[in-house]
């Protein structure tokens, strides 16, 4: 079993909502060179994850993949990296 968990995907993002319940939206941003041209492209990822250490807008967190908690949410916050000043 922690074999298991150790394959888990772990995404580190800055919360961009915080207004529903237990559930925040986390934007992930990622950077990799195009595979011909080398030129650095930057992508950007939404993923609802679920809350249980009270996020806020602005916070810096790290989250893992996790079952499905509901429709859209199958990711949860682990820990929070930096608060928002």
């Amino acid at each position: 079993m922690a074999e298991e968990r150790n394959l888990r995907k772990v995404r580190i993002g800055k919360v961009v909502s915080d207004k529903m319940t237990k559930t925040v939206v986390v934007l992930c941003e990622r950077q990799f060179a195009h595979p011909v041209y080398k030129k650095i492209i930057k992508r950007r990822a939404k993923f609802k994850a679920h809350d249980e250490l009270e996020c806020h807008e602005g916070d810096t967190v790290k989250i893992m993949e996790t079952r499905p908690l509901s429709k859209d949410v199958c990711w949860r916050v682990v820990e929070i990296i930096e608060r928002q000043k």
